[in-house]
């Protein structure tokens, strides 16, 4: 058996990685690459097989930067299965779309003025390849072991992180492998508890906070203070965030403090395309989150619910004081850069950063200090009040990633660290041999390795 890392090693984002066995391609996740050029650049760059020749993907949830690059995958030739759970099927289909659209909207921008360095900007994929991935989707039970192919068997058991969330059991060649995809935390605002492992031979861990251990704060007086104190100044707070979960996170701490009277009566806005299909999402799984049907809809009642551009440009010239949740959560596309071209200027304008920024992105350039940034092609000046929540990170922190080992009743052959900078992977690393005695390695993008 071999297994190659072609994307998530080193970094955060792109997660792919191929395992063949038998004759047998399988791909864990189709992600996306963001944040730093040179990796961004990957998505436009083959992979080192023919994605004709890959019988079958495993998807361990809907986020871009595991399920982005499947519009390219079928584009080029792609005709297999895509395993998944049902709200991972419902929620890679609204980010697929979304992204698809945000694609084609940014390279008429480009191209209509006269931005981009090509001759003409072409968008990675469009909303009709992005629509042509979804007949390839198969939905799984969770915790039940299905044949993916020959002696093959997979078992999907929930990860936390978002809705769907799975970390996947491959039974291959006699050998148990577990991909982990992005552990949730286990005290997460709306998701259950990740469950946890108890037996591998080989497991190929997430890191994304593999050196941190989250704030012992509480993000919901953050949150009412940071509100307060911009709405008092007249001000507009914007919150970059995740289409689904953080949103949804941030939505229902947002919706207590209103109900509790801590925050003013001004617009609460969440402008994502996917929006009000996120709640649907919601409402079809309740098994696998913890609000009610009646918190569901209370929630949603309180914000206006924003998917036309045309909308997004009118609440924009409104100079009235307001809170805007806007897509996307690393500010490297989508709603929140027209927000930030009109606001990040304006001294009495918060940005609150509530998750993981990869490198290169431009909310990590703003978490880092930056005095501008570069939006469709325009520089603007920073001077907006740029402060960051911690709490609300969907990933779970060192701690987590730790717990998540503690029910293994073997010593798996090695666990691999993957989807995580080099730094947060290799303090992971000495904290598992540390604890638990376990061979750990932290494998290079391209690595192959033989099992």
């Amino acid at each position: 058996m071999k297994i190659k890392f072609i994307g998530g090693s080193g970094t955060v984002t792109g997660s792919k990685t191929l395992i063949e066995s038998n004759g047998v391609r399988i791909l864990v996740d189709c992600g996306l690459f963001q944040g730093l050029k040179a990796l961004r650049e990957l998505n436009w760059e083959p992979l080192p097989i023919l994605p004709s020749t890959i019988d079958y993907v495993l998807l361990t949830h809907g986020h871009l930067d595991h399920c982005g690059w499947l519009p390219r995958l079928v584009a080029q030739g792609f005709k297999g299965y895509i395993y998944c759970t049902s709200p991972t099927k419902a929620v890679a289909e609204l980010v697929l779309l979304d992204s698809a659209k945000i694609q084609e909207e940014e390279a008429n921008k480009a191209n209509k003025e006269h931005y981009s360095k090509h001759e003409k900007a072409e968008p990675l994929y469009t909303v009709v390849q992005a629509e042509n991935v979804l007949p390839f989707f198969k939905v799984i039970q969770p915790n039940l072991s299905i044949v993916v192919a020959n002696d093959i068997a997979a078992v999907f058991s929930s990860a936390g992180h978002i809705i769907g969330a799975c970390s996947i059991t491959l039974t291959i060649e006699g050998k148990t492998l577990i991909f982990s995809g992005d552990i949730g935390r286990d005290d997460d605002v709306l998701m259950f508890p990740p469950t946890k492992p108890s037996r591998a031979d080989y497991i190929f861990l997430e890191s994304t906070y593999g050196n941190r251990l989250h704030p012992d704060l509480d993000v919901k007086k953050e949150l009412e203070t940071y509100i307060n104190s911009t709405i008092e100044k007249n001000g507009t707070v914007i919150i970059p965030g995740f289409a689904v979960e953080r949103a949804q996170s941030i939505m229902y701490l947002l919706w207590k403090l209103k109900t509790e009277g801590k925050i003013p009566n001004v617009p609460y806005i969440l402008d994502t395309p996917m929006g009000a299909s996120v709640l649907d999402v919601f409402l079809e799984n309740m098994q696998w989150h913890k609000l009610s049907v009646i918190d569901c809809h209370e929630m949603f009642k309180m914000f206006r619910i924003v998917s036309e551009f045309d909308q997004t440009m009118r609440i924009i010239e409104d100079p009235q004081p307001k809170v805007i949740i806007a897509a996307s959560g690393m500010v490297t596309g989508g709603r929140v850069l027209s927000y930030l071209q009109q606001y990040i200027s304006i001294e009495k304008t918060t940005v609150i950063i509530v998750g993981y920024q990869a490198e290169g992105t431009r909310g990590r350039k703003l978490l880092e200090g930056a005095d501008e940034i570069k939006i469709y092609g325009k520089y603007y000046p920073v001077k907006a009040k740029i402060t960051q929540i911690e709490g609300f990170s969907a990933h779970g922190d060192q701690e987590d990633l730790l717990n998540w080992l503690s029910a293994l009743k073997n010593n798996p052959k090695c666990i691999y660290l993957v989807h995580g900078e080099n730094l947060p992977s290799e303090e992971l690393r000495i904290k598992i041999q540390d604890r638990y005695g376990f061979t750990c390695t932290v494998p290079f993008m391209g690595t192959e390795i033989e099992i």
